[in-house]
């Protein structure tokens, strides 16, 4: 077994039916010298089994052990570092691609150093799930799904292409096809098992189920009790090649429940609540883990949308502990009966089961909720965490309309034709009403709902207004099945809710384009259009670049706007529309209750509908299996290729690492300032023509129309380091004293302006490596491995800042560049930088963890400064990564010697 150590003498067997398991007991541990563990919260108890059984003495200490043990009196804020192992990865397309390709690309480096391909697989399981790619071009018709899947196929193609090969290619990596459904319901329905096993040396070993995921809503997951959240992809990959992923001891928040939800309140009322709640409160980077009596009365699918909402409210995760709702859904779910055995006997014994009266864990800080005090709301215009009860949100977006969005008052009520058509458009009117993305189709009590709002309104005459782009777009086709069994999906197509495709769709921008009457009318008066979706994020731009009023509502109450067409009256006091006979219809009247939303789910949603749609999961329709992909055990590159191409990260390696050389004379790329993000640094949005990556595509052959954006194209190097350090918003201070926005800088001695990509080339081309300089914090925001992968093939050998956000400095090592920070109180300012100065950084042969160095400037006028600058290579396996020129470098190396 990979656990060579064993300090606190806590390894067993447990015994679940006719089969043995072995497992590392934290009951057993407590009694040998870990006293007091069984206080600590449910999500510590995983992160401490985790490193029991991967005690090495070199990545997982016996101190890493105790620091958890003494978590419960320093209660997260020692900030101790631990080397974390899931057990395995979740991808979706965007972000899973450039990770295939990397792995691609190391099959063709081992067979280039005499090494078998076949070893070149994920040593974790990694599963893929298409989902980011359909778009709502059609809508409100029975041939909409039809017709967006086949426009998806067209448009994605060639990265199809690739993740079809890659699904045959290799072991431990699996593919969901297109149409199938949400990476995260997916994840919650059929992937997740709570408790994972793995066969190792002749024994089963089983371990709580834990998982990082290339998308942030990977926290859904938290509410089936397994561990898990969103990484960027240079961490993904090095969990997927059995490297472990670094991270702190975090702070926990314990958010107690209590009481139960009123007649008429939905999960999505409540996880807007809490969103709300603990952005107050303040908890990125932190730890949430909910208990309390409350528990016991929250449904499984309840839990998963608070769970999936950790980003909206800034933790790392939203933690659920296993109880009994864990193993009643894992039944109806379809999962097999020895694993829901196991899940039970495995948490009672590792006393990981939580139970009403059960004595609360420690945790660094507390806040509580009610259920009883939620009310119906949603969230907007702009902000998840901008909840406004329901009668509140008329009067909410009467004052966003002046104060926001810098409107006359007396155009509130004004309405503008539309030509071609018979009705007219005002401020606040509904542009698009969609039931949509992971937090809330993942929840049959909230699409039942809806589905019986709408058979209601049905029965009453009532119609969505004409302006409104309805969309249904589940998140697995398990909820398109029971909706149409129940036959509520009849009464959703009746107004416009015809389903559109299953995957994230107007959440992630994927909406679609609004009709062209609409469109015009809206642009041409400068109309502030409103969505209403039941989505996860609203945030400005995001949602269609004609609808800048956006609302997170339940699918029920995305129904009701739909026929309202407006977010300017009050629903609960204002009539919704009039019946046949021409009655006031108000809200209440077709708002469906508790108890047959229930009866609805007993009677629909059963365990045969699971195992029968997940029968075949990795199967995909006849569109995926009629893509004919090459087979073979390496790829067959397409040079010709936009979308996915071979990296150069392996160009003529060798079998044994080069010593690294010494950065000598070296030109400076950039000076930066302060909290330069990920974003700033990283490819990201749409591609602009006159831009380098502009122009490839277009020298390339590529039409202006189908450049498509970064985010499709990160499996092509050639687009992704063109977009490097080319954000609009960031400034170079190499361009005079205020810097200048876009991704420019000076090319020394021949003091041209040009972009950085020109520049860096041309640097190249003469042989000269490269260094950037910048201020404190520099990549904080979310983790983008082309901000790290980027630097490297620019050229840039190393960065030297005030200080790193955390996830960017491990990413610089795992693609082979040096960071270093400057003493306290030095800077590029302080030693008056221009960017025309050379740079060399000795002894970097001999290297160790942290060490003090020195970097010698040369000044323009020849002067020279020795500066100490501190190497924030952190531990010996990333001395081990730098050494090779990169993790990819270090893994390949080690499995082919």
């Amino acid at each position: 077994m990979s656990n060579s150590l064993d300090s606190f003498n806590c390894r067993r067997t447990l015994k679940v039916g006719d089969k043995d398991y072995t497992y590392f007991s934290l009951v057993e541990a407590e009694k040998n010298g870990l006293d007091g563990i069984a206080k600590l919260p449910f999500s510590m108890k995983v992160l401490l089994e985790n490193l029991l059984r991967n005690e090495d003495g070199r990545s997982v200490t016996k101190a890493d052990i105790v620091a958890i043990r003494d978590w419960i009196a320093d209660r997260g804020t020692a900030g101790h570092e631990i080397a974390y192992r899931p057990a395995r990865v979740l991808m979706q397309d965007f972000t899973g691609v450039p990770a295939v390709v990397d792995l691609a690309a190391m099959r063709d480096g081992i067979k280039a150093l005499g090494g078998d391909p076949q070893k070149i697989n994920p040593l974790v399981p990694v599963d893929l799930v298409i989902d980011h790619s359909v778009i709502v071009d059609e809508f409100g018709t029975p041939m909409a799904f039809k017709r967006n899947v086949d426009l998806e196929y067209e448009r994605n193609g060639e990265r199809y292409r690739f993740l079809k090969w890659g699904q045959q290619a290799f072991k431990n990596f699996r593919v969901v096809p297109p149409g199938t459904g949400i990476c995260h319901q997916v994840n919650l329905e059929y992937l997740g098992q709570t408790v994972w096993t793995k066969d190792e040396d002749g024994e089963t070993v089983a371990y709580p189920d834990t998982c990082v995921g290339t998308d942030s809503h990977t926290t859904m997951i938290n509410g089936l009790g397994v561990l898990g959240w969103g990484v960027g992809g240079i961490e993904a990959e090095a969990a997927m090649l059995g490297q472990p992923v670094s991270m702190l001891l975090p702070e926990v928040i314990g958010f107690k429940i209590t009481g139960k939800l009123k007649e008429g309140v939905t999960a999505t009322d409540l996880v807007l609540t809490v969103v709300q709640m603990l952005r107050k409160k303040g908890v990125v980077g932190k730890f949430v883990e909910f208990y309390g009596e409350g528990l016991a009365n929250m449904t499984l699918a309840d839990r998963a949308t608070i769970g999936n909402m950790g980003p909206e409210y800034g933790a790392t995760c939203g933690f659920f502990p296993v109880d009994k709702e864990t193993l009643n859904y894992l039944t109806v779910s379809g999962r097999a009966s020895d694993r829901i055995a196991l899940v039970e006997a495995y948490s009672r014994a590792q006393e990981m089961f939580w139970m009403p009266g059960a004595a609360e864990p420690v945790f660094t800080d507390t806040l509580e909720l009610d259920l009883g005090e939620v009310v119906p709301s949603m969230a907007g215009p702009k902000r998840p965490e901008g909840r406004i009860p329901l009668e509140g949100i008329a009067a909410g977006f009467e004052q966003s309309l002046v104060k926001e969005y810098k409107k006359d008052a007396s155009e509130a009520d004004k309405r503008w034709k539309v030509e071609g058509e018979d009705f007219d458009l005002g401020h606040g009117d509904v542009a698009i009403a969609a039931i949509t993305s992971c937090t809330n189709t993942s929840n049959p009590s909230v699409l039942i709902g809806a589905g019986l709002l709408a058979r209601n309104a049905n029965r009453l005459g009532l119609k969505q207004k004409p302006w409104v782009k309805t969309s249904l777009a589940p998140g697995s086709q398990v909820v398109a099945e029971y909706l149409e069994k129940s036959g509520l999906q009849k009464e959703l197509d009746q107004i416009g809710f015809n389903l559109v495709g299953f995957g994230c769709t107007t959440c992630i921008g994927n909406s679609g384009p609004l009709p062209a009457p609409v469109s015009k009318t809206i642009n041409d008066k400068g109309l502030i259009a409103a969505g209403v979706l039941s989505g996860n994020r609203n945030f400005e731009g995001r949602i269609s670049p004609d609808v800048q009023a956006n609302y997170l509502a339940s699918p029920p109450l995305v129904v009701a706007y739909a026929l309202a067409g407006t977010v300017t009256r009050d629903l609960t006091k204002e009539p919704i529309g009039q019946d046949k006979d021409g009655n006031d219809v108000f809200l209440r009247d077709i708002w469906p209750t508790n108890q047959e939303i229930q009866e609805f789910i007993h009677k629909h949603v059963t365990r045969d509908l699971f195992v029968q749609k997940y029968a075949e999961v990795f199967k995909g329709d006849e569109n995926w299996q009629a893509v004919q992909v090459p087979a073979g055990e390496t790829y067959a590159w397409d040079d010709d290729s936009t979308y996915v191409q071979n990296p150069p990260y392996f160009v003529g390696m060798g079998q044994k690492a080069v010593d690294v050389g010494d950065i000598k004379g070296a030109r400076i790329l950039g000076l930066f300032g302060d909290k330069i993000t990920t974003d700033h640094i990283s490819p990201a949005g749409s591609i602009k023509a006159a831009s380098p990556a502009g122009k490839y595509l277009t020298d390339n052959g590529v039409g202006v129309a189908d450049f498509n954006q970064y985010g499709t194209r990160r499996g092509n190097h050639e687009v992704m380091m063109r977009g490097t350090f080319a954000n609009i918003r960031i400034r170079n201070f190499m361009l005079g004293e205020n810097g200048r926005e876009g991704g420019y800088t000076i090319h020394y001695p021949s003091k041209e302006e040009m972009s950085i990509y020109d520049a860096a080339m041309q640097y190249k081309h003469e042989g000269v490596p490269l260094v950037v300089f910048a201020g404190v914090e520099y990549g904080n925001g979310s983790s983008r491995d082309w901000a790290a992968k980027g630097t490297n093939l620019l050229g840039v050998k190393a960065v030297v800042a005030q200080s790193f956000e955390r996830i960017h400095r491990s990413n610089l090592v795992g693609m082979g560049v040096i960071p270093f920070v400057f003493e306290e109180g030095t800077s590029w300012a302080s030693l008056g930088l221009k960017g025309d100065e050379t740079v060399t950084i000795e002894g970097l042969e001999t290297i160790k963890p942290r060490q003090t160095m020195v970097a010698k400037v040369t000044y323009a006028d020849g002067a020279t400064r020795e500066v100490p600058i501190i190497c924030r290579i952190d531990t010996l396996d990333e001395l081990d990564y730098y050494r090779n020129g990169g993790i990819l470098q270090y893994v390949l190396r080690d499995l082919a010697a």
